[in-house]
């Protein structure tokens, strides 16, 4: 059982930034794959941006170029480094972690962009 503490969400204004942090219970080299997914009001949850062991990632469409996602293996965690900030980014963002084949999720931590 993997669990996943998330925090760094909270209230910006279009244009601004913020970095979201996930650290899971037992070692990153043990997992093969973290990421970030959001889910807004009314729609379903997205992939935003995932790295695996080998650091390979990929990003949703629409965050290329504003958001990267990182690795400190020294901290145990994984980074969401979010730029330019849109309104429409606005959502609930969930850690997720792909270990041995199973997947586990974080609590969420609420993202908004808002003048």
């Amino acid at each position: 059982q993997v669990q996943l503490v998330e925090s760094g969400g909270g209230l910006v204004q279009p244009g601004g930034s913020l970095r979201l942090s996930c650290a899971p219970s037992e070692s990153i080299f043990g997992i093969y794959a973290l990421g970030w997914y959001r889910q807004a009001p009314g729609k379903q949850r997205e992939l935003v941006a995932r790295i695996t062991i080998t650091d390979n990632t990929n990003y949703a469409d629409s965050v290329k170029g504003r958001f990267t996602i990182s690795r400190d293996n020294a901290k145990n965690t994984v980074y969401l480094q979010m730029n330019s900030l849109k309104p429409e980014d606005t959502a609930v963002y969930y850690c997720n972690a792909n270990s041995r084949g199973t997947l586990y999720w974080g609590q969420g931590t609420q993202v908004t962009v808002s003048s």
